[in-house]
Formats: C-alpha cells, structure tokens, sequence
C-alpha cells in the first residue's frame, strides 16, 4: 500500500470510529508524550508531518536556542490508538524530523536505529516490561494509598483483600488495554502500600514501547478521574518498596520466526555445558554483552536521582528491597540484575525502573546485547546464591561456589556514577551519537547536582547540633 493509500485508508477508520482530534506524539529525554491537538480536518497534513514543534525548548532535546529550526513530529500510521476513555481522540506514536531527515536525538529515531540493525543481523528484538506503579491520594499529610485499610505486616504483595479494595481504580485501566489488544495476563497487588502491578503481553521493542509510552498516559488519565494519582517514581518511600520495569528480552529469528533464546530452538552448547545451564551461548553472550555495559545501561534504565535509592539490598526494609544490586545472572535468581526465568526463554533484566524513557532502555540493551553475541562475551558462570546475604565488604575475594570465577561488581550506587560510566562507553556512543550523550549527561548531571546539593527539613534536623 502506497503512503497515499495508508493515508486515506486511516483517515477512512479514524471517520468510521467518530474520532475528531489527533495526537502525533513522541517523547522527551524523559518519555514523557508531547503533541499538539490536530482535528480530524487536518489528518492528511499532520500525516506529512505539518505539525512543527520547538524541541529546544524542551529538556535534553537539543537544538537550543531561539534560532534553531523546528522538528517536524510525523505518525506512524501502524501505531493507531483510539482513546478507550475518549473515543474522540486518536493517538499516533511519531517520529521526529529535522530538515527533512529523522532526527538524531529523538526516541523512537535512536530505537528505529537498533532495531534495523538486528533485521539486518536477522532477528527481530521482543520485549516484554512488568509495569509497576503507586496509586495515591493527596492528603493534608502527604500522598496516601487509595485502600483505605492498610495491610498489617511485612508486605502487602498478593493480598486479595488489597487488590479487591482497589479494583474500581485498575479495573478500567485494565479493560482500557485489553480493548486496545494488549493481552492483560494478570494484575495485583505489589508489595508496596498502594502499589499495583499490570503484565501484558510481549512485542516487538517498537510496538511495546510506543505502548508502554501510551500506558503512563493512560493510568494517569484513569487515576485522575478517580480522584487519585499514578506515580512513576521509582522510589517514593524509603521504607516502602521501589517501582521497577523489568525488561524481558528474546530475540526472534527472522527466517524461522523462532526464538533463538528456547534451548529447544538453539541447543545448548560450550558455554552452556561448561556453566550447566540450560541456555544457548546466543542467549549467554547476549548476557554477557548486557553485563559488560551494565554501568552505562544504568544511566538510562535507571535515571533519575530517586532511581538509586531503590537500588538497595534493604535501605529501611525490614526485609529486603527485591531489587538487583550486582552485576551478575543466575537461573531463576531474582537478586541478580539479570534473571534467567524457569518459565520463559528470555533474559529478564531486574534493573530498570518506571521512569525510564522505554525507548532509550530498548535501544541500549539491544545495541549491547548484538555487542556481546559479535564479541562472542562469555558471561562467567550464574550466580545462584541469595546474594542479599552477602554484604559488599565480605564479597572481595569469594569466589562462586561452583566455578573459579570473578566477583560480581556492583551497579551503580548513584546517578552521577552511571553517568560517568555512561560518558565512557563506546557502546552507548554508537548507539545513541556523541552529540545525544553530551546532551544526556548535561541534563541528567543538572538533576543529581539539584537532588544531592539540597538540603531538606529531615538533613538538617538530624544534623544541626550533631556535631
């Protein structure tokens, strides 16, 4: 089908469906949707990106300055979204561009980059991401759990009670999705007070993060018309738990449509026999590549100054915080960064949270995943242990219980370090462009300087008359 035909055949269903508005969204540096509000009078010409938009005015986006041109934001037309909650509207994932090109330092752009790179490689990248949120209401004492009845003990997690008192509040967002043809498989209730998990089905890495964009706006929307909040920060109590979105990662082949991560697919071979598991060294290498450039990846699956104050083993849990604090893997193993699931032939990576721009997360990891497989990375063997039990300090020197192996580092415990790491890392170079790098550790080093500088009510309560 000719572009022209795409064009008037979508305008054809959006007339059919009643829709009266348009949104040709894309993201900031942070995933947040930006769009301008074009009647359906205008389709034809927003679809050929008449729509233009300052981005330097905008944060981490570049082409600052008041003399700089306008990008121009144009719909993938394949990505249509009919509003479940305002069928009036329609939403379209869009790409941004600059003088007649794809714009460099746009999301989808820089993703579109890895994913032509992979089919080139032959294989399509699936990803799946476990979408973990709180549900507030403002309160004179700050934001409160929308259950009225807190739950008594270590952790809410899986409580019917809990998830039975929130339905009225997920229910619509999960009918919401379905109608869009998501596949909601389950929901619950997390292990944070007032926190909500919602898992759907897997896609293709574009597919997934143009929904996944789509989902926060979505919940947002569904919270506020029940008088409540959906929040994305990674960590809003320290005493309670983070919010994380653990990518699950395959690759499919293109020329058998097979994922080549199933040892049914792929047998087992060296580095799978050598480590006794049950995972082909396409999967093992993919692993390695991630593991290598962990660091860097952390800058953007993990970026915000809150983000590492859920990167803990306990902090103020009573417990343990479920969240990676190694840069390791294992069978099963959901203390590690990198869990190899019993279930399900993919690579889930524990570290990235609900703040992250899913496109900058999806192209890093798939640019560093293709990295490790031409390098052939042997990752080392997995790491089995419950590593929360092992402290940081005692950890030089031990060796795996297995195999003569080298002690897993740790993450990054800060943003400025992974953005250090983030800066020197040739990986990260290639996949997003030196000029997006500068701009990304300018803007994110901002934020740790405003987060670590300040000083609140708490600090200096504590410590006025400490010393």
């Amino acid at each position: 089908m000719t572009d022209a035909a795409k064009i008037k055949e979508t305008r054809r269903k959006l007339e059919e469906a009643g829709v009266e508005y348009c949104y040709a969204s894309y993201v900031d540096v942070h995933g947040i949707p930006k769009a301008k509000v074009v009647p359906l009078n205008a389709f034809e010409k927003m679809a050929h990106g008449s729509e233009l938009f300052t981005v330097g005015a905008m944060e981490g986006m570049g082409l600052i300055g008041p003399q700089k041109d306008e990008c121009a934001a144009v719909p993938d037309l394949s990505s249509l979204m009919i509003l479940p909650w305002d069928k009036r509207f329609a939403w379209f994932a869009s790409d941004l561009y600059y003088h007649g090109k794809p714009y460099e330092n746009c999301s989808r752009v820089i993703l579109k980059r890895q994913v032509e790179a992979a089919r080139k490689a032959g294989y399509i990248f699936n990803v799946g991401v476990e979408t973990e949120f709180y549900l507030f209401r403002k309160g004179e004492n700050g934001p409160q759990p929308i259950v009225d009845v807190r739950f008594k003990g270590p952790t809410p997690a899986y409580d019917v009670f809990q998830i039975s008192r929130a339905i009225s509040h997920i229910e619509p967002l999960v009918r919401y999705m379905n109608e869009l043809g998501w596949g909601v498989y389950s929901f619950d209730q997390e292990g944070g007070h007032g926190q909500y998990e919602v898992d759907f089905a897997y896609a293709d890495a574009l597919t997934i993060t143009d929904r996944l964009s789509f989902f926060r706006f979505m919940a947002k929307t569904v919270a506020a018309d029940n008088g409540a909040v959906a929040s994305f920060m990674p960590k809003p109590f320290a005493n309670d738990f983070r919010s994380g979105a653990h990518f699950n990662m395959s690759l499919q082949e293109i020329s058998t449509g097979k994922n080549v991560f199933d040892p049914k697919v792929t047998p087992v071979s060296a580095l799978g026999k050598e480590y006794q598991i049950e995972a082909p060294d396409i999967m093992l290498q993919f692993v390695g590549g991630l593991l290598q450039h962990a660091p860097a990846l952390a800058a953007i699956s993990c970026p915000t100054f809150n983000s590492y104050k859920g990167l803990v083993s306990q902090g103020d849990m009573p417990d343990m915080s479920w969240a990676p604090v190694l840069r390791c893997y294992g069978r099963n193993n959901r203390s590690a960064m990198l869990r190899l699931p019993m279930n399900r032939p993919c690579i889930e990576n524990r570290s990235p949270d609900i703040s992250t721009n899913f496109y900058l997360t999806a192209a890093m990891s798939l640019a560093a995943g293709l990295a490790g497989i031409g390098a052939g990375i042997n990752p080392g063997p997995p790491w089995n242990e419950n590593l929360y039990d092992i402290e940081r300090s005692k950890l030089n020197g031990k060796k795996n219980g297995t195999h003569n192996a080298e002690v897993p580092r740790r993450l990054p415990r800060t943003l400025i370090e992974a953005l250090d790491a983030f800066e020197g890392d040739a990986i990260a170079e290639k996949t997003f462009g030196r000029e997006f790098c500068d701009i990304y550790v300018r803007q994110k080093t901002k934020e740790w300087e405003r987060g670590f500088y300040r000083v609140g009510v708490e600090e200096r309560a504590e410590m006025i008359d400490f010393i």
